[in-house]
């Protein structure tokens, strides 16, 4: 969801560096995957095109911290009556 993001630190020898990948736009996710001895973070659209990925090597990789963004309850959305924009005249 946009605004997701995840947060990657890295060891790059004599100190460490910090990368950042987000979900920029809406309906878009951030997805992370370790195979292979590689960690993939890559952000994502709805049908599950891959826009940007990031690969790190994952014994260099120091820690991965996801930051969702808040989510609404259920109980806070407003409830929509089921009535379409216009009655047609005609039913």
């Amino acid at each position: 969801m946009k605004g997701d993001r995840v947060e990657i630190v890295v060891d790059a020898g004599d100190t460490t560096r910090t990368y950042e990948v987000t979900a920029s736009r809406a309906g878009r996710r951030v997805e992370t995957a370790v195979r292979r001895g590689v960690v993939e973070v890559s952000e994502v659209t709805r049908n599950g095109t891959s826009v940007r990925t990031a690969r790190f090597m994952a014994n260099r990789v120091l820690a991965l911290v996801e930051h969702p963004i808040p989510r609404e309850e259920s109980s806070d959305i407003p409830a929509r009556s089921g009535h379409p924009f216009r009655e047609d005249p005609e039913t």
